[in-house]
C-alpha cells in the first residue's frame, strides 16, 4: 500500500500496519473490542498472553458441545443442507453482555451506501424476531437457550405490559412505534416452552404469570387494531396480527388456569372468541372488482383501515404505502394483499381448506408469486416499496419490494397443514438455494429481475439487504423441525382445540373507548369495556326507560358490563353512557345498532 493522498473526506478512519514477512513468514493478529481504547486493549494484551492453539481449541469444544445436544434435524443430510449454519446464525446473534438478547442482523441492509450516522441498522433486538428465534431454537431443542430468551423480553417489558417496537440490547427503546403482535409474542414464546422445552428449563409457572398478565391485559385494553403491522407500516386490522393476538390469549388463559387465575382465565377466552368470530367482518372483503377478475367469492386484504368510530371499512378506506414516491402513497385497502393471511392458518384459527382461505391463497399467487431459478418466492405484499429501484441502485427511501425466502418457509408451513409435504419439501429446497455462494446465509431479500453483474445482483440471489436475516434463518429451523414430525411445529394446540374442533363461537360483542364499534351482530350480548369503575346507564327505547349496570372488575385493567341485548331485533338501537364512580358523567351518549 504505496499509494498516498492530501485529502480523504467523508470516509472512515483505519489503522493500517507492515508486517515483515521476510523472518519466519508467520504473524499472530488478536483484535478487541471494547467501550474504550483501554478496554479493548486488556482484551489484546491478555488473549496474546495464552497460546493461541489453546484458545482455538477451547473455542471449538464450546461449539461441538453445543452442535452436539441439538436435535439432529440434519440425519440424513440434504444437498445443500442449512440447519447447522442456521442454528449458528441464530447463536452467534446473541450478546454476550445482555444474555438472551438476540439481534436481528450484524448487518446493516444497503450498509455500503449508508454512512456512519446510521446508528441502528438491524443491530437491535425485534421483540417479534427475538421469539422467532427462541422458537428455532426450541426447534432445535436448545430450550436453555430458548428461556434466556425469555428472561430477557421478561427484563425488557415496559410496566404497562407491551415491548417497544425495537430496543438497544441494554434495553433503551429506539423507535417509538406500537405493534400488538409483539406484545402477544412473549406469551406464545412462554407457551411453546412449556410444551416442547425439557422440563428442567422452566422453573416455577407462578414466576412468569406477572409478565404474562401484563401482556395479556395490554392486549385486552388497547387490542385488536394494532398501530403498526408486523411490517412497520401501517395500523388497523391486520389478519396476522388478529392470529397472534387471539392465539396469545387463549394461551394466557391456560397458564392463567394453572395459577388458579381461573376468573381472568375465562375473560381472556371470551375476548379470544369475539376477536376471532370478528376477524372476517374486519379483514375479508367480498365482491370487490379484483374479487370478480379473478373468479372468486372473496379474500382477507393485507389490513384493514379504521375510521374515526372504530369500525373497519376495508372495502372503501384506503391505507398508506410506506417507501413510496408520493404520488403512489395511498391505495385502496381492498386491493392491497399479502401472505399475511396464512398466518390464521399457521396460529390454528382457520383451517387450511376454509373456502376463504382457499380463495385468498388464489389472489395471493396471482399478485404476489413470483417464478424465480430456484422455485417459487413470494413478495411482502403488492405495491410494497422496501427494495432496490428498478435499474438496481440502492433503497433510499423509495424503491420496489423484491422477494422474501422467509415468506416461503411460511407458504411451507401452510403446505405442510394442508398435508401437501411435496410442495413443502421444494420450497425448503428453494429457501436452500437463495444464499449467495458458499456464504451459507439466508438473505432478507432476493433479486427478481434481470442480472446486474456490475451491481451483484444476481436473479433469485441475495439483494443488498440484510444478509444474514435471523429470521429467516429461524424460519428455515422450524421449518426442518415441522418436515420432520409432518406438523406444524410452532402452531398453538388452544385454537385448534376451541375453533377448529370445538368450534366455538362468541357470546360477547366488545365495546371500548380504543374501539367504539357501531353495529352489533344480532343474538350476542353487549359488552362495555372501560378503564375505571362506572355505572353504564343504557336505553333499547329512546331513552323511554333505561337500565343503570355497574361494571366488573376483570383483573386485567378493564371493568365489564355485559348489556342484555341477545334477544333485541335488528335495526334496534341501544343508546348507553357512563356515571364514573368518581361521580361526574361522561357527557356523551353513544350509539350501537343491531344489524
Amino acid at each position: 500500500m504505496e499509494w498516498e493522498y492530501e485529502r480523504a473526506e467523508n470516509g472512515n478512519v483505519a489503522l493500517t500496519g507492515e508486517i515483515d514477512l521476510s523472518r519466519n513468514g508467520e504473524f499472530l493478529i488478536a483484535v478487541g473490542f471494547g467501550r474504550n481504547c483501554w478496554e479493548a486493549g486488556q482484551q489484546v494484551v491478555s488473549t496474546l498472553m495464552e497460546k493461541y492453539e489453546a484458545v482455538r481449541a477451547r473455542f471449538v469444544l464450546h461449539w461441538h458441545d453445543w452442535h452436539d445436544r441439538l436435535l439432529k434435524l440434519d440425519d440424513p443430510p440434504r444437498s445443500h443442507d442449512l440447519y447447522r449454519s442456521s442454528v449458528a446464525v441464530l447463536r452467534t446473534h446473541e450478546s454476550k453482555d445482555f444474555l438472551g438478547g438476540i439481534i436481528a442482523s450484524l448487518s446493516i441492509p444497503w450498509g455500503f451506501d449508508k454512512g456512519d450516522e446510521d446508528l441502528g441498522g438491524y443491530h437491535l433486538v425485534w421483540p417479534r424476531d427475538l421469539v422467532e428465534t427462541a422458537g428455532a431454537l426450541l426447534a432445535a431443542q436448545a430450550g436453555l437457550d430458548a428461556v434466556r430468551v425469555l428472561r430477557y423480553l421478561e427484563a425488557t417489558q415496559e410496566a404497562d405490559g407491551h415491548w417497544a417496537q425495537n430496543l438497544w440490547l441494554d434495553g433503551r427503546p429506539y423507535w417509538a412505534g406500537l405493534q400488538m403482535d409483539e406484545t402477544a409474542f412473549p406469551i406464545l414464546l412462554l407457551d411453546l416452552i412449556r410444551r416442547e422445552g425439557t422440563p428442567d428449563c422452566l422453573d416455577d409457572l407462578a414466576r412468569w404469570w406477572p409478565m404474562v398478565r401484563k401482556a395479556a391485559a395490554f392486549l385486552v385494553c388497547n387490542g385488536p387494531v394494532t398501530q403498526q403491522d408486523r411490517w412497520e407500516e401501517d395500523g388497523g386490522y391486520s389478519p396476522f396480527t388478529l392470529a397472534a393476538e387471539v392465539s396469545a390469549l387463549l394461551a394466557a388463559a391456560d397458564i392463567a388456569d394453572a395459577v388458579n387465575e381461573h376468573g381472568i382465565a375465562g375473560y381472556l377466552r371470551e375476548i379470544a372468541d369475539c376477536w376471532n368470530e370478528n376477524i372476517e367482518r374486519w379483514t375479508y372483503v367480498v365482491d370487490t372488482d379484483l374479487a370478480r377478475q379473478l373468479g372468486v367469492e372473496g379474500y382477507y386484504i393485507r389490513i384493514a383501515p379504521v375510521d374515526g368510530d372504530g369500525s373497519a371499512s376495508p372495502m372503501q378506506g384506503f391505507v398508506p404505502i410506506k417507501n413510496r414516491p408520493p404520488d403512489q402513497s395511498y391505495a385502496q385497502a381492498a386491493h392491497v394483499i399479502s401472505p399475511d393471511s396464512l398466518a390464521l392458518v399457521r396460529f390454528g384459527l382457520r383451517a387450511p381448506d376454509d373456502p376463504r382461505i382457499l380463495n385468498t391463497i388464489k389472489v395471493i399467487d396471482t399478485l404476489l408469486r413470483t417464478r424465480l431459478p430456484q422455485g417459487p418466492c413470494w413478495y411482502r405484499y403488492n405495491g410494497d416499496g422496501y427494495g432496490e429501484h428498478e435499474d438496481g441502485s440502492p433503497f433510499d427511501g423509495t424503491g420496489i419490494g423484491r422477494p422474501w425466502p422467509l415468506l416461503a418457509g411460511e407458504r411451507a408451513h401452510y403446505e405442510i397443514a394442508a398435508g401437501h409435504f411435496d410442495i413443502a419439501e421444494a420450497l425448503l429446497t428453494g429457501i436452500e438455494n437463495s444464499t449467495a455462494g458458499a456464504s451459507r446465509l439466508i438473505p432478507e431479500q432476493v433479486w427478481d429481475s434481470e442480472d446486474i453483474p456490475e451491481r451483484e445482483l444476481f436473479k433469485g440471489k441475495p439483494t443488498g439487504s440484510a444478509c444474514p436475516l435471523v429470521w429467516a434463518h429461524a424460519e428455515y429451523v422450524k421449518l426442518r423441525r415441522s418436515m420432520r414430525e409432518r406438523r406444524v411445529f410452532d402452531q398453538p394446540p388452544q385454537t385448534v382445540r376451541r375453533y377448529l374442533v370445538e368450534k366455538r363461537t362468541a357470546e360477547f360483542f366488545l365495546w371500548l373507548f380504543n374501539h367504539k364499534v357501531r353495529t352489533l351482530p344480532c343474538g350476542k350480548k353487549l359488552r362495555i369495556g372501560v378503564l375505571a369503575p362506572a355505572t353504564v346507564r343504557w336505553s333499547d327505547d329512546g331513552w323511554k326507560t333505561f337500565h343503570d349496570q355497574h361494571t366488573q372488575d376483570s383483573g386485567l385493567g378493564l371493568h365489564l358490563a355485559d348489556l342484555a341485548t341477545d334477544k333485541l331485533p335488528a335495526q334496534q338501537q341501544i343508546a348507553f353512557t357512563f356515571l364514573w364512580d368518581d361521580g361526574h358523567w361522561e357527557g356523551t351518549n353513544f350509539v350501537v345498532r343491531v344489524e
